[in-house]
């Protein structure tokens, strides 16, 4: 199944985010854990993320989504990234997930690792979505997009016209990275419809559990803690229990505002945390 239909339903869709095992010793048995509670919370679909440093080789990427698909029931989007990846390696991937019965991928450009010089194939999203909509056009293909800008963007403008290229590309969903002001996406949102940007735009909320990690987070991807959000990290830092039971609060409150203002679909990040997101999707579970 095709995750582009979703959006033709007319109501906003929810989504869930898990990433494969770091303690690969236990290979993916461990993800069953957090699959089992996040069943409950009846997602329209699961994207699982690459492998450590862009490299599929390094993951469970491909076996989780099949698990996702086939012990679940749940429709699967693989992550892949490529500026790591030469067309050759791409082939390889999409040939393991044709022969998976995966059919949505997220495509993403991927960090260009300090250590590793980048490959020359593809040196945008957009090139990988072009080649496999040429190569296999049978894949439904997400992209990412980021409310604030991409980091590494020369403007506002720059990014939403890279944007557009992606989906002129072959496109047909967008996931956002996460922010925490949505005046952020709001404006984001309208400036898709200036340009000519149609297709669903997803947006990517990620409920705050330490003020070190998330701090770590929007350095590396550029989005900013609005003063609210600040003063709540600041205030409960030292107390973690605390910090997650006020941001859990501030991710529903974004959810509900969101859905009130007609978003096409929520992406949680959930982090592996099936407690979390049951009880933001507790809240809301009503508004589907």
């Amino acid at each position: 199944m095709k995750l582009s239909p979703l959006f033709e339903k007319g109501k906003p869709q929810f989504s869930l985010e898990i990433f494969p095992p770091k303690d690969h010793s236990g290979g993916v048995e461990t993800i069953y854990e957090t699959l089992d509670g996040l069943r409950e919370v009846r997602p329209a679909f699961i994207s699982c993320t690459y492998g450590a440093g862009g490299n599929l080789a390094d993951s469970s990427t491909i076996e989780i989504c099949s698990i996702i698909k086939e012990k679940y029931g749940i429709l699967p989007i693989s992550h892949l990234t490529c500026v790591n990846s030469s067309a050759e390696d791409i082939d390889i991937i999409l040939a393991r997930l044709k022969a998976a019965g995966i059919s949505n991928i997220l495509a993403l450009r991927g960090d260009v690792r300090p250590d590793v010089p980048p490959k020359q194939d593809f040196a945008h999203a957009s090139d990988l979505i072009s080649y496999i909509k040429e190569k296999e056009p049978g894949f439904d293909i997400s992209a990412a997009c980021y409310p604030e800008g991409h980091p590494d963007s020369d403007s506002i403008v720059d990014d939403v016209l890279n944007l557009k290229l992606k989906v002129e590309c072959g496109a047909e969903h967008l996931i956002s990275q996460l922010f925490f002001d949505n005046e952020d996406f709001y404006r984001f949102r309208e400036r898709c419809a200036i340009a000519g940007i149609t297709v669903p735009i997803e947006a990517g909320i990620m409920p705050v559990t330490s003020k070190q990690s998330i701090m770590r987070m929007v350095s590396m991807c550029g989005a900013s803690i609005p003063s609210k959000l600040a003063k709540i990290l600041n205030r409960f830092e030292n107390n973690p229990r605390a910090l997650e039971e006020a941001c859990i609060v501030y991710a529903t409150e974004q959810i509900i505002d969101l859905i009130s203002n007609d978003v096409d679909g929520i992406h949680l990040y959930t982090m592996n945390k099936p407690e979390l997101a049951k009880r933001i999707f507790s809240v809301i579970d009503t508004m589907r």
